[in-house]
């Protein structure tokens, strides 16, 4: 594997990247079910965003959470349940949504990290 490659896309832990990549492809079931529910047809770009961002969504969602552990600092909050799930879908779907503008920030950062780790 070229060196780019396993330091950026191979960044993040099997673990991590399965677990973020089975809830991308929940979400891009869940438009995929709604763009075949609609009257007309759709254009190829939607199916190919889709695709893409299904792929770059666990480097979005890496940012996204490293940005929130930054801020947060290991701080717990107690806050209702439902709230909570209902936020944490709201920034999947943003996640997701943004991904293809995002990811870029998350695969450089790994591969500055990984080549760092490498000296």
């Amino acid at each position: 594997m070229h060196p780019v490659i396993r330091k950026t896309f191979g960044g993040l832990s099997v673990q991590y990247y399965i677990r973020n990549f089975l809830f991308g492809l929940v979400i891009a079931a869940l438009n995929i079910y709604m763009l075949t529910l609609a009257e007309q047809s759709q254009a190829i770009g939607i199916w190919f965003f889709i695709l893409i961002s299904t792929l770059l969504y666990p480097y979005s969602r890496f940012v996204y959470e490293s940005i929130v552990d930054y801020i947060m600092g290991g701080n717990v909050f107690f806050v209702n349940a439902i709230f909570m799930l209902v936020t944490k879908v709201i920034t999947m779907l943003m996640c997701f949504a943004m991904a293809v503008f995002i990811a870029p920030i998350g695969l450089l950062y790994l591969y500055y990290h990984h080549s760092k780790a490498e000296r």
